[in-house]
């Protein structure tokens, strides 16, 4: 146990934070971040750090721009929210939680992650525990963010402080399953350190802990998680190119073949947001510095990556098809986040049929009453418009499976149309609505 003797015995740190005398540190509040710090704050004593101070002053004013855990649940919380680096000094227990995306040539962009592990660093006090949560490489938490932390405080890791990864796994806008109900990867960089992670996990966890038998091993399994499921989804997207030109529908195809009790249902979709469409990159990332080119992984990226342009001329093709005029035709886009009830924008695929569309002449309206208005104008230059603009349509596109959409009955659809139009173009992407009620000869009904 080398260096123990010169610290306070951290096997007590977890007894420590139990007993109120030790906090834990949150650094990076989004949509992962946030609902941790709140999730410990019912236990234990909780600092909530992040670099961006109007969001500290939401979360101080009981707000939740994240919608992940409700306005109540943050005016009630005894999360120390706050924007000052200092305030870290009084942690001994760290985690880490900002996001880790691509850049636009898709190598991975650690600068967010390289910048928490600085702040930390000049922050950090001797006994203390970091565990990192960012999606990462293996490696990059013991040889990327390991060396800041020491460089920047003067400390040795092992010595003066430990350091362990968890990945985050949370699903944002998902209320079934939550950071309790999923099973926690814990690692640590030795068997003591281990233990306290596990101990500390497990009292929000409420599915327990799985121990990870080495760091490298707990950041590997988070990055080919999403890495399975992307290429689960690309599958179906070119199943869905393939069935549309075969004049097969793609969801009666899967329903048929889900009655098989092995047939894995993926369906086929928009691929964005900051999980399923970037960590296989960080994956590939690492595999083409040891000199192996992925095959298979960035196959799968190519095919989600094009939906949204093959989803935009698919809708230009049934506008020719219905002898509509396609230049300056009214078309309107119903949801803009990157998954379903989630006001989170960054990411969205939603765009790309956005940007196509515009290559052909047309500007389509967007309406999403779910989505932060603020980050859509300020990210894509986007205002959204309100349901009650859509009128006198060539084209309704239903991008995000939003609950709210689930509601728009039959009748609202047909409102949405110009009425002088013959044929009307509905494209309804995740297929949320019974193809048969749009089986009119006047409709053109269209889903992946």
């Amino acid at each position: 146990m080398t260096g123990y003797s010169q610290l306070e015995d951290m096997m007590s740190l977890y007894e420590k934070i139990v007993a109120g005398e030790e906090k834990i540190a949150l650094v990076g509040l989004g949509y992962v971040g946030m609902p941790i710090a709140v999730a410990f704050a019912r236990k234990v004593k909780v600092i909530g750090f992040d670099l961006n101070a109007a969001k500290i002053d939401l979360y101080k004013k009981g707000i939740d721009p994240t919608n992940e855990v409700g306005n109540d649940v943050i005016k009630n919380t005894t999360v120390e929210f706050t924007a000052d680096p200092a305030k870290l000094k009084e942690a001994k227990f760290h985690i880490v939680a900002v996001p880790t995306p691509v850049n636009d040539d898709h190598t991975p962009d650690l600068t967010p992650v390289e910048g928490a592990s600085r702040i930390l660093g000049q922050n950090i006090t001797k006994g203390s525990i970091v565990v990192f949560e960012s999606t990462v490489y293996p490696g990059v938490t013991e040889d990327i963010c390991v060396p800041i932390i020491e460089k920047e405080s003067g400390l040795k890791c092992g010595v003066d402080f430990k350091i362990g990864y968890s990945p985050e796994r949370i699903n944002p806008g998902d209320k079934v399953h939550r950071l309790e109900t999923i099973t926690k990867i814990v690692s640590g960089m030795d068997a003591e350190t281990l233990e306290e992670v596990a101990n500390v996990y497990q009292l929000v966890v409420e599915a327990g802990v799985h121990r990870a038998e080495s760091i490298k091993v707990a950041e590997a399994a988070k990055v080919i998680e999403n890495s399975q499921r992307d290429i689960n989804i690309a599958f179906m997207n070119e199943l869905s190119i393939i069935f549309h030109k075969m004049g097969i529908d793609t969801k009666s195809v899967l329903e048929a073949a889900g009655t098989k009790w092995n047939f894995l249902k993926f369906f086929p979709g928009l691929v964005g947001g900051h999980c399923i469409g970037v960590d296989p990159y960080y994956l590939t990332y690492k595999a083409e510095q040891l000199g192996y080119h992925s095959q298979i992984i960035l196959s799968g990226r190519r095919i989600n990556d094009d939906m949204g342009k093959y989803v935009a001329e698919s809708v230009v093709k049934k506008l020719i098809a219905a002898d509509l005029a396609v230049r300056n035709a009214k078309v309107a886009i119903l949801g803009f986040t990157f998954k379903e009830n989630c006001p989170d924008t960054r990411n969205t695929k939603v765009i790309d049929i956005y940007n196509e569309l515009k290559e052909y002449g047309i500007t389509p309206m967007v309406v999403d009453t779910t989505a932060d208005a603020d980050e859509a104008k300020r990210l894509y230059g986007i205002e959204f418009a309100s349901m009650s603009d859509i009128k006198n349509m060539d084209a309704v596109i239903v991008a995000v499976a939003h609950d709210e959409f689930l509601k728009i009955s039959k009748s609202d659809i047909d409102g949405f149309f110009n009425p002088a139009n013959k044929i009307k173009v509905f494209a309804d992407i995740k297929g949320l609505y019974n193809k048969n009620d749009f089986a009119a000869t006047d409709y053109i009904y269209w889903r992946l």
